[in-house]
């Protein structure tokens, strides 16, 4: 019995999850690009890490469905602001962690490089991007469970995904429509933070 959604629902559930997939996956993908180097620049810019950090803070603080509202008078409904609210929800953990791993590089590692006569910019992408890795894929990882929970609001202003299920389901309070949304949303969450932790240990290990 506890299947039957799965069975009654599976062909809408297969397409929600690759709805779903498709907001998280293109949201992450641009927070990534731009937090990456802005968690770098403030390892550079001592007085930006404040600024920044704060920022990333107070976006992080401003209610999902509140964001959504926001935005709809800027991009309209749908997938857009969506993708733009995930993205600025990813946007804290994947600074913090850049900042935090790449400031966490063994000084002496550090001098190490620049007696070599490396050029800073050998030294980021050569001894401590590559040291701060795994530490930054942590900040992915959170900020992926982030958007495939929020993602399941976005339902609400025609994005589509599995909170389509979740908002029918309160709708006609009907707890089959509401799991066929929750569970897969869940397996998701579960799958990436698995999948990324073990890439995140494995890196660390090799470090």
């Amino acid at each position: 019995m506890q299947d039957f959604f799965l069975i009654r629902y599976g062909s809408e559930i297969v397409q929600r999850t690759g709805e779903h997939l498709l907001l998280v996956g293109i949201a992450v993908a641009i927070a990534i690009l731009i937090s990456i180097p802005l968690g770098v620049l403030i390892t550079r810019k001592k007085a930006l890490r404040q600024p920044v950090l704060a920022i990333a803070n107070i976006l992080q603080t401003i209610p999902s469905l509140a964001l959504f509202g926001l935005l709809i008078p800027l991009v309209g409904i749908g997938a857009a602001p969506a993708i733009i609210a995930l993205t600025v929800y990813s946007f804290l953990p994947i600074i913090r962690n850049t900042y935090t791993g790449i400031m966490n590089v063994d000084p002496a590692v550090r001098e190490a490089g620049r007696g070599m006569g490396m050029t800073d910019w050998q030294l980021l992408s050569r001894v401590e991007l590559p040291l701060a890795l795994g530490v930054i894929l942590a900040g992915v990882r959170v900020a992926v469970v982030i958007a495939v929970g929020i993602a399941t609001i976005a339902a609400a202003i025609g994005a589509g995904g599995l909170g389509v299920f979740i908002f029918r389901g309160i709708a006609v309070v009907n707890n089959q429509l509401i799991l066929a949304g929750a569970v897969p949303a869940a397996a998701i969450a579960l799958i990436a933070d698995y999948g990324i932790g073990a890439l995140e240990r494995q890196l660390t290990v090799k470090r």
